[in-house]
Formats: structure tokens, sequence, C-alpha cells
């Protein structure tokens, strides 16, 4: 599925990056960063409504490229600039994390666990 596909279910937008560069195939849940840590698979997009450089930093380290940030939180333009100093496609929704993982999952985006 693609970025633009995602946004448009969970009624979102692309605030950084391409919505055509990555295909999604796996999503991923969680306010705590050290769970993300733990992931191994390729293609996931990370559902989150922390809004911090470490949110960017450990989707570096686990080489997730598309974020999509919950529960309409502001993004501050200091994140908005390290995503795409790092290539991070930012999606953000008004949607709350339980919402959007049941909507993505709905249309077909596999849970990691």
């Amino acid at each position: 599925m693609t970025v633009a596909e995602i946004a448009a279910l969970v009624d979102g937008s692309v605030v950084t990056g391409s919505e055509h560069s990555y295909e999604i195939e796996y999503a991923f849940a969680s306010d705590l960063m050290s769970d993300v840590l733990t992931l191994t698979h390729e293609n996931v997009l990370f559902l989150t409504g922390l809004v911090a450089p470490q949110t960017i930093r450990t989707a570096l380290v686990s080489d997730i490229n598309v974020i999509l940030i919950v529960r309409g939180k502001t993004i501050p333009p200091s994140i908005i600039d390290l995503a795409n100093e790092n290539e991070i496609t930012l999606v953000a929704t008004s949607f709350s994390m339980y919402r959007s993982s049941g909507v993505l999952y709905e249309n077909g985006v596999k849970a990691v666990f």
C-alpha cells in the first residue's frame, strides 16, 4: 500500500517526504521507542503519538521510512526538518492510534506481531 493510500484511509495528510516513494506491507503502533527497536520486518509503517526527535532517530535505527503521527498532534518545524534531513516520510491524522490501526488492518496492512 502506498503512503497516499494510507493517508486517504486515515483521513490524513503527508507532511514530509513523498506519498509514492514507499510501499507499506506491515504496521506497528507504539509510543514506546524501546518496543520499536525490536522490529526486524521491512516495509513497516510506524504509528505513534510521540512527536519528538527520538521518534525520528528510532525510525532511522529500525530502518523505518514512514511514520504516522496520530491523535491530531502538532508536528513542530524542528521535527519536520529532522524527518526531511533523514528522508523520513511523516503522515499526520486526527484519528486515534486504535482507530488508525483498525482501519489499516481492515484494509490489508499486516500486523508485525
